[in-house]
């Protein structure tokens, strides 16, 4: 039985199982997702297996003996090939072993497990505030023209404003003249928690929402000024029905685009925010870890970041696509 084969020689039955949408999607939502946290974990160890530093110095101290040192090497694998060393690591990993800090002498797992939810709650209370703000000043400026120079303002000051500096203000402010919140520290329970990140949140979500209320403002208003609208607007239609049906349906992707990859860059946003404001989370774990050339904390905390990065990136596509049908089209 003869199989037919295009010009290039692949058969057609394989041409046409790669077309399936169910392959598809797996390709799209599973695989490649996948593929790329794969890729930039291995670039990550490379880059910090290469990097200057000795984690034998690190364990050891200066003062060790050469023979000390061969072993602890061969202890810990540093003188196997970069491939076998990073496929122990993965698949350590994937057993929940991220191996053993040099500086704490305990396991990462270990050392992740309680800041992971004081970095969460963080990045959740600032993502809060960067939908809030973003989506309403944001609106206000893409349909009012009398209050979009305010709302542009006030978006460029907030995109121009380094963290460092909003942190620094805040701070001065908020926490040691008026006294109205802690000056650091993650607190204990949950109203606790709260109020003591709150200043925080503030200081990571002024530059990202500034970003959002910019896009959101953009978006509404090029669709505010379409002919479509312009057209229902003359006749008669009602504006809050003009306004869901056709400029927010219509700006919808374009602002769900900037607010998944906001809230995506949160985590990595924090680790700016939270050595500022004294708050043990992931973020300070992984400066603290790559002052001290602690590499396993900080593999395992950076791949943390890509994945999340990923995971958020992978679900806002599959958003836009239930959004848009014409992306379902052309896939």
């Amino acid at each position: 039985m003869s199989v037919s084969t295009s010009a290039t020689g692949v058969p057609a039955r394989i041409r046409t199982s790669w077309r399936h949408p169910a392959t598809a999607l797996a390709m799209t939502y599973v695989v490649g997702p996948v593929l790329t946290i794969l890729c930039a974990s291995f670039l990550l160890f490379a880059v910090l297996t290469l990097s200057p530093g000795d984690p034998v110095a690190q364990l050891l101290g200066p003062h060790a003996s050469d023979s000390a040192r061969a072993a602890m090497r061969v202890r810990l694998g540093l003188d196997d090939p970069l491939p076998e060393r990073y496929w122990h690591w993965l698949t350590s990993a994937l057993h929940g072993d991220l191996g053993t800090s040099l500086t704490y002498r305990e396991p990462v797992s270990d050392l992740l497990a309680p800041r992971l939810l004081t970095t969460f709650v963080l990045v959740g209370m600032a993502a809060v505030l960067i939908l809030v703000a973003g989506l309403v000043l944001g609106g206000i400026g893409g349909t009012s023209p009398r209050w979009r120079p305010l709302v542009n303002a006030l978006a460029g000051l907030g995109i121009a404003v380094p963290a460092f500096v909003a942190t620094t203000f805040l701070i001065s402010v908020f926490a040691v003249n008026l006294g109205w919140f802690p000056t650091g520290g993650a607190g204990s329970g949950f109203a606790d928690r709260l109020w003591h990140l709150t200043l925080p949140a503030i200081a990571l979500s002024i530059g990202y929402a500034a970003y959002l209320i910019q896009m959101t403002s953009s978006a509404i208003g090029e669709e505010a000024g379409a002919e479509h609208v312009l057209t229902g607007r003359g006749r008669g239609l009602p504006r809050s029905w003009v306004f869901r049906r056709h400029i927010l349906r219509n700006a919808a992707l374009p602002i769900l685009t900037a607010s998944g990859l906001t809230v995506a860059g949160l985590v990595a946003g924090a680790v700016v925010v939270e050595p500022a404001f004294g708050i043990d989370g992931i973020g300070s774990l992984l400066i603290r870890s790559v002052s001290a050339k602690d590499y396993p904390v900080v593999t395992a905390v950076s791949a943390l970041i890509v994945t999340v990065f990923v995971v958020v990136t992978t679900l806002l596509d599959a958003g836009q696509h239930l959004l848009d049908p014409r992306l379902r089209k052309g896939r």
